[in-house]
């Protein structure tokens, strides 16, 4: 990859947070699945890894959706433009190999052989397709983007209990291409023209017990394959981008590339203590704004806060705006401000007025302005995954929410009288109690009949 442009990043950083508005362009259509071959069901025999449940409760669309909401799982805009290909060694319901999993149809299309020393379980590789969210939202898509992959590894995570996962949120976006046997982004229009491409995010890794992660991590076999089957060519992908589109792409592999620690880290996934069921996850959605203005009773909001701050340690600070008798910016080790936030976070997060009466507001905060590459990469990734956990684990109390996602000005550091530019508003959530139940009819006047 080449060097990254001084000041690239920054200024990317800097644009996606200001009032500059995303030009209106004509919806782009969702393109069909590009990865052919044979479609495989994910249910075989045997113990190990059922990645038939794993992602019918993660990833696939509703029996028999075909249009709308592809899954459950939060998305801007409904666009879902994360992928995902499953890089399966021994002991799983799919033979060693790798594939690219089509979440309409809950199938797996083979793309190559397994390598000889291929980890036992699965390895899944997230990938985007920037098109439809950058013709949706413009310069602010890149960190959108991010937190949708978020959000997905969320749903796998989550789906992968109670046999667990580790997510890998920082590995190098040229090894993960490289072992879900994609051409790199640089390459991808020369290798294989005619195709949208897939900018690898990050990593999950289904182990079948509780193994140790190789020294080399459970990728790296994978990466000394060459490059899978292509995908098929499709005659809307082949046009030249746009300088918007080509710019997120730049951004999204500049990021990728970001060194972190010696080696990529796998965190292990786990729920917390939770009426969380395989049902709520298959029906988990996002609420409709009108649904939003019950406030949330304490002891749920406390735990929901408390979820969304453990999640990911690694990740940014939470803290719940609330409003009633007693307003204030609430985190998991007190108050952070009296006060009503909820209006300033309505004009922050692009004008949406039913913010400013919401039950209850989280908001993830952190990454400066001046962030280095891999923590601007890993506070939007950690904010998504956080974000998702908690969502799951609110609709598993009965309560309502809905993930905020674009946030322009938000220096929340700044608005509570601390050093500018050192505490950003990343990702939100807005959460809602049950409506009250209707009140019933009062009774006839005394000495009167009823009558129907």
């Amino acid at each position: 990859m080449t060097q990254t442009p001084p000041g690239l990043l920054r200024r990317a950083l800097a644009d996606a947070r200001s009032l500059r508005v995303p030009p209106t362009v004509p919806y782009l259509p969702e393109r069909g699945f590009p990865w052919g071959g044979p479609a495989l069901s994910l249910a075989g025999a045997g113990g190990g890894v059922d990645l038939d449940r794993f992602l019918r409760l993660s990833l696939a669309a509703p029996d028999g959706s075909t249009t709308g909401r592809l899954r459950p799982v939060a998305s801007a805009g409904a666009l879902h433009p994360v992928r995902a290909h499953l890089l399966v060694g021994p002991g799983c319901t799919l033979p060693p190999g790798r594939y690219a999993y089509d979440p309409r149809t809950h199938r797996a299309h083979p793309r190559g052989p397994a390598p000889a020393d291929a980890p036992p379980g699965a390895v899944v590789v997230l990938t985007v397709t920037a098109a439809r969210t950058v013709a949706h939202y413009g310069h602010r898509a890149w960190p959108l983007l991010l937190l949708d992959a978020g959000h997905a590894a969320a749903a796998l995570a989550l789906a992968a209990a109670p046999h667990g996962a580790r997510v890998c949120l920082d590995a190098d976006g040229a090894q993960l291409s490289a072992a879900a046997g994609l051409p790199g982004p640089a390459e991808w229009s020369e290798r294989w023209p005619g195709t949208e491409p897939e900018l690898p995010i990050l990593a999950m890794w289904l182990s079948t017990a509780h193994q140790p992660v190789p020294a080399t991590g459970p990728s790296a076999a994978w990466a000394a394959l060459p490059h899978a089957t292509a995908p098929t060519p499709q005659p809307d992908a082949a046009s030249a981008p746009s300088a918007e589109l080509a710019h997120t792409r730049q951004v999204l592999e500049h990021l990728t590339a970001a060194p972190t620690h010696p080696a990529p880290t796998w965190h292990p996934a786990r729920r917390r203590p939770a009426p969380l069921t395989d049902d709520t996850l298959r029906t988990r959605r996002s609420a409709p704004t009108s649904d939003l203005a019950h406030p949330p009773a304490p002891d749920p909001l406390a735990r929901i806060l408390t979820t969304a701050d453990e999640a990911r340690p690694d990740g940014p600070a939470w803290a719940a705006a609330i409003g009633g008798e007693a307003p204030a910016l609430l985190t998991t080790a007190g108050v952070l401000a009296f006060g009503d936030a909820r209006p300033t976070l309505a004009r922050w997060a692009a004008g949406q007025r039913w913010i400013g009466t919401a039950g209850a507001v989280l908001v993830a905060h952190g990454c400066p302005a001046d962030a280095p590459p891999a923590l601007i990469r890993g506070s939007h990734l950690a904010a998504g995954y956080a974000a998702g956990v908690a969502q799951a684990h609110a609709i598993a109390l009965g309560l309502r929410s809905r993930p905020i996602g674009s946030w322009q000005q938000a220096d929340l550091g700044a608005a509570l009288a601390d050093a500018p530019g050192h505490d950003w508003i990343v990702h939100g959530l807005a959460l809602a109690g049950p409506a009250d139940p209707a009140p019933s009819a009062p009774p006839p006047p005394s000495g009167k009949e009823e009558r129907p």
